[in-house]
This record gives C-alpha cells, structure tokens and sequence, in this order.
C-alpha cells in the first residue's frame, strides 16, 4: 500500500513535505558560495539532518557542486571515519561513474576489501592498517582526493563532535592541518551536543578555533508550521482547525520530530472529508505515549532513584529555569543546591535533559518531549 501519509518521520522526499528553514537554508547557500564553512549545532531530532538533505536538493540540478553525507555518530576510531566518508563516496559517486572510478583506483592502493550488501546493494568497505600512520595517510588521502575533483564539493560530516572519543588524539589536529588546504571542499560540521561542539569550534586553545561561522537551529517558527500543518491536512482533503494545531504545537514544544510524529498519527486515524477534532488529537497523544512506554521504563533502569526523581520534577514544572531556588528544592524534596547541580549536570550528561540559553535567561526541559509528558501525566 502507497504511504501517503505527508508528516514524515526520516528521510527527506521533496521540498512541498519540508516546513520553512528558508533563512537557513539562505545562510547555508551563502556559506557555501563564498568559501565559508559552516558549524550546525541543534538539539537531537530538531530537523539538522533534514535541513541538510534540504540543502543536498538545493543544489541537486546544479551541475558544478556535488554533496556528500555523513554520519560519524556510531563511528569510535578513526578507521571508522574512514569506513563510513569511504562508503559515503561510493554510494554518491558508483564505480561506473568518472569519479567512482578513480576513486576506486585510489582505494586498492590502501588494500581495501569492499563488499556490497545483499539487499540494499550498498558498498561496505574494510581497511586493514600496520600502523597509527597509516590511518592518518588514508584519511587526509581521501580529503585530498575529493579536493582535487573538478565539481565543488559539500561534505557534511554529522555528529563532528565524536572525533573527541577517537583513541586517536591526533584527530582534531590533523584534521584542521589538511582541511585549511583544502580549497575545492566546503564542510558543514553537524552536532547535537552544543557544548562540545561550541568548545572545539569557539575555544582559542582548540584546532578548529575561528575556522567556520557557527549556526544554531532551533524550533521553527510556530507560525510557519501552523500553516504548513494546516496546508498539508487540507490538500489531504482533511480539515483541521487553528486551535486543534496550536495544541499539537504546545504538547510537542513544536519540536520537530515530536511534532511531526503527533502530526502523522492524527493524521493516520482521521478519514478524508472529515475534520480532526481536539479527543482525535488527544487520543493520538495518549497512543504515542503508550507506544514508547517500554523506552521509558528502560531509561528508569539506567537511572539512580535520585536522578529519575530529578527528571520528574523538571517534567512537572515543564521549563525549569532556577534549579537552585529553595521553592523547587523543598517542592520536590530535592536537597541542597549542590544536589540539585550535580544531578542537572549528570542528566545533561546523558542527554536526557536539554538545557537553553538566551540572553535573557538560562533553562531545562527533559529532552524527550514525550517522555516528559508521561513523566507528567504518570507520576
């Protein structure tokens, strides 16, 4: 069966299916035509893979500019790096191709094994290395190599900031000696954890330091995706009303992909030439909820009884802005205020609490926002 449904949860399909972004979408456009590399910093499922693939079809007709994705978040050495940039290119660029070819050529030379897996059909390549340096050669050989391709080349590397737990502690220097040479590449290092990523690329004492224009995403414009949810519903002949979406919206903080997942299963349990009503929506909440039930209980095994009491009592106070204030400690029987910094500090740590800065002020949420709505609604 055809999937029609147009909230989609992965992936990238087309720009109809893709809400706003535009002033990203323009800076990153901008970056890329005047040499300019560029660091993307989001939270976790906020759309910064989406805004990528976006950009990728961006320039998909343009013939003088080839991009290049990928995804270093599994990736613990730097032969992984190496594994997963190689196998990239070999998926974009197929050895019948006048880049795949040479790149081929260039491969045998490091003694690869590369195989194809059976059903996707996709290349998966294995190195073996004598030594450390050998490792270094390969990469910068590769980077030298995409450099010298006469398309420019887009490479976005996802999750930059786990070159930090290479075993390699060369990495992050080497890296930043090869690409300041390379002039035919323009990189977008993608990460979801701010702080790591804001200390490799903000701190003097760091490699990278002052090497690429910084570019944070954050939720989009509630205004925006009000009207790109109601345009997608109606041209489902579905109708939905502005206050049923501004609920949607408030329940899922209009965070991307919690917005997009409520959005798709209401969409899924509503008939065509019929108009979502506010218990469809409320039902759609509690499913979603009971559906990831066994996720939650498996985060409470990994948690102290301390840091799980933490959580829920930055879930029930939806945005926690004063960690320390004795109306919150006593609230919620927390402790003192070191108490309450060393069990923000632990949770921030595993990423299970998402902390926001502005100029005005400093604050936590749970970082599943459907966590922290059973969290609320159950304890």
């Amino acid at each position: 069966m055809k999937n029609d449904n147009p909230f989609l949860l992965k992936g990238y399909k087309s720009k109809e299916l893709f809400c706003d972004r535009e002033k990203e979408l323009k800076r990153l456009c901008e970056n890329i035509e005047n040499s300019i590399d560029t660091t993307l910093v989001s939270p976790r499922r906020m759309g910064k893979t989406g805004l990528i693939l976006h950009l990728f079809e961006h320039y998909k007709k343009n013939k003088s500019i080839e991009c290049l994705y990928v995804d270093i978040n599994f990736a613990t050495s730097q032969a992984d790096f190496i594994k997963l940039l190689s196998e990239s290119i070999l998926k974009k660029f197929p050895e019948k191709t006048t880049i795949g070819k040479l790149f081929m050529k260039l491969l045998k030379g490091f003694r690869p094994i590369i195989r194809f897996d059976a059903i996707s059909g996709e290349p998966q390549i294995e190195i073996s290395y004598k030594t450390e340096t050998e490792k270094t050669h390969t990469l910068q050989g590769i980077l030298q190599f995409l450099n010298a391709q006469k398309p420019l080349i887009v490479l976005a590397i996802d999750e930059f900031q786990q070159i930090n737990d290479f075993p390699e502690t060369n990495t992050e220097a080497m890296l930043r000696s090869t690409i300041q040479h390379l002039h035919n590449i323009r990189f977008v290092f993608c990460g979801s954890k701010k702080t790591m990523m804001t200390d490799m690329f903000a701190n003097a004492k760091r490699p990278f330091y002052a090497s690429t224009q910084f570019m944070y995403l954050d939720k989009i414009n509630a205004k925006k995706y009000t009207s790109f949810i109601e345009k997608l519903f109606r041209k489902n002949d579905k109708g939905i009303d502005i206050e049923v979406i501004e609920f949607i919206l408030d329940w899922t903080r209009t965070h991307t992909f919690y917005t997009q997942s409520l959005c798709n299963m209401v969409f899924s349990m509503t008939e065509k030439d019929t108009t979502v009503d506010i218990k469809t929506v409320k039902n759609a909440c509690l499913e979603l909820l009971e559906r990831n039930e066994p996720t939650f209980f498996q985060y409470k095994e990994l948690l102290s009884i301390s840091q799980w009491k933490y959580l829920t009592a930055v879930a029930k106070e939806n945005s926690l802005e004063q960690p320390s204030a004795k109306s919150f400690l006593m609230k919620y029987n927390i402790g003192s205020p070191t108490d309450s910094q060393r069990l923000k500090q632990s949770l921030l740590d595993k990423d299970l609490l998402l902390e926001t800065i502005t100029k005005e002020q400093r604050s936590y949420q749970v970082a599943d926002v459907f966590f922290s709505r059973w969290l609320e609604s159950n304890l």
